[in-house]
């Protein structure tokens, strides 16, 4: 289990009067062994911060941290250290190669991490993770176009996974999902986490996904972090006005649509 900390993390693009600040001083731990929630609306610098974390947006100051050591940086050391941070992205068909085979993906992200195993031991760790995210090992050869969004995420997982990581940031998995199936890829997170020991940063706009599987909440907002603490805390009594805002902004079942109010 590892801690991922961000401290006075900003992250600016442009210059002068076009500058946009898309993350603005966060604060945030992720603690060993827990899964963070991070909420807001669309461009609220969610991702951005994910993107920092995993070295694909440089930071403009402030630091991230992984038990303490940079990963921020562009030593070897930090670029090392930032392998143990794996991302797994909102829409599974994009981050997977149409024409590769999904064993092929996920072997290719044991390369990328430095490793060389032989063939048979590539080949028969395919198949565990493929077996550790439900999914049939014989279907490694398959393409991504064979298997349903659902099933793609996890193969996304799995490749995650292949890195052998400490912590996972999961930017807006089941945003795409069906309903039915989001139900699955979260208890499947719950259950990586507790098997693996890994400490997972949830990224998510959904307040009630949020509630099932997050232990601590923080709230984002225009780049900020605006409120941290316990899930259940923080959504059922919110000290941040945006927080009361985005709870009320969840549809409630069994209740008039308002016609007049909605226009």
């Amino acid at each position: 289990m590892s801690t991922l900390e961000f401290a006075g993390l900003s992250v600016r693009y442009g210059h002068g009067a076009g500058t946009h600040v898309a993350v603005d001083g966060v604060d945030l731990t992720v603690a060993s062994g827990g899964i963070h929630g991070l909420v807001g609306e669309s461009g609220s610098g969610k991702s951005t911060l994910a993107a920092a974390a995993v070295g694909l947006v440089r930071p403009s100051s402030g630091t991230i941290r992984l038990d303490g050591a940079d990963i921020a940086g562009s030593s070897a050391a930090a670029r090392a250290a930032r392998r143990r941070v794996q991302l797994v992205f909102q829409d599974p068909y994009a981050a997977l190669d149409p024409r590769m085979p999904v064993g092929a993906s996920i072997a290719e992200a044991m390369r990328a991490t430095g490793r060389r195993p032989s063939k048979a031991d590539r080949q028969r760790r395919v198949e565990e993770l493929l077996s550790l995210v439900h999914l049939d090992p014989k279907r490694a050869g398959d393409l991504p176009s064979a298997f349903s969004g659902g099933q793609c995420q996890r193969v996304t997982i799995a490749r995650a996974l292949a890195a052998e990581p400490d912590v996972v940031i999961a930017d807006e998995i089941t945003s795409a999902l069906d309903v039915s199936v989001q139900g699955i890829v979260l208890n499947l997170l719950r259950e990586l986490r507790a098997e693996l020991d890994l400490t997972i940063l949830f990224i998510s706009h959904n307040l009630a996904v949020v509630r099932y599987v997050c232990d601590t909440v923080s709230v984002m907002r225009h780049g900020r972090i605006v409120e941290s603490g316990e899930t259940e805390s923080v959504l059922s009594a919110p000290e941040h006005p945006y927080t009361r805002e985005l709870l009320a902004a969840v549809p409630v079942m069994g209740e008039p649509f308002d016609r007049e109010e909605a226009v």
